[in-house]
């Protein structure tokens, strides 16, 4: 009997990929409370200096993230999105790993900002080493409050990219 396909990481930049993530996005929350559809969803696909990651398995998109390469906030997680019926697997903390080794090559700082109202995965990224630095109302939508995150291994100055 063989044995059951383990997930991988995947780089994609195929737009039929960014529809069925923005799918996701926009059947689950946070996105359903902030009440963002499918077409503001997809609109997180665009834009410079992107990296947009699938986590598959037996062909199945379980997941997703969109990192942020360049700029002030550089290692930025935007966007990390698991489909409701895979949470609760290890699947965010798999894809958490992937973007520490990732953004680690470029920036001794990952940032994320998560909804206040998303208790799972503030916890989740507070396991994860993540710090609260600063609370943004109104950022995404108004009466709601996003946390900014932070998870660090030094200060920008004198960081040696690897």
């Amino acid at each position: 009997m063989p044995l059951p396909e383990e997930p991988i990481i995947e780089l994609t930049i195929n737009p039929d990929d960014f529809a069925v993530c923005a799918r996701m996005m926009s059947a689950t929350d946070p996105w359903v409370t902030l009440g963002l559809g499918y077409n503001d969803c997809l609109k997180a696909f665009d834009g410079a200096f992107k990296e947009i990651f699938l986590l598959r398995k037996n062909g199945q998109i379980l997941g997703f993230v969109i990192m942020q390469t360049q700029g002030s906030f550089k290692g930025y997680i935007q966007t990390l999105c698991i489909d409701s019926a895979c949470r609760g697997a290890g699947y965010g903390t798999r894809i958490l790993q992937f973007c520490e080794e990732r953004i680690l090559q470029y920036s001794p700082n990952i940032f994320i900002c998560v909804s206040s109202f998303n208790h799972g995965a503030i916890q989740l990224y507070t396991k994860f080493g993540f710090e609260l630095v600063g609370e943004l109302k109104d950022f995404v939508k108004t009466g709601y409050t996003e946390l900014l995150m932070r998870k660090t291994v030094g200060a920008i100055a004198g960081y040696k990219i690897n």
